[in-house]
């Protein structure tokens, strides 16, 4: 399995308080493990890295976008700054 990789990556705060840079789907579903503040947009992330991972054709840019919209939702996104 293959990483889907981001143009840029999602800076995200882990749950040690570490700034961490998603550049990759797998990362993101990783990441997207740890959270607890599971809401829609965090839903929509998983679903579109499981796919990708299992090979459907989706584009990257539309999972980092999904991944950045859940990571504001969870209330841990990070500025790339």
């Amino acid at each position: 399995m293959a990483p889907i990789w981001f143009v840029a990556p999602v800076f995200v705060k882990t749950e040690t308080g570490v700034r961490h840079g998603c550049n990759n789907a797998k990362e993101a579903l990783e990441q997207l493990k740890m959270w607890t503040r599971r809401g829609p947009r965090w839903h929509k992330a998983v679903t579109l890295c499981l796919s990708a991972l299992e090979g459907d054709s989706i584009d990257p840019h539309i999972i980092r976008k999904a991944f950045e919209a859940a990571a504001k939702e969870a209330n841990v996104y990070l500025s790339p700054e």
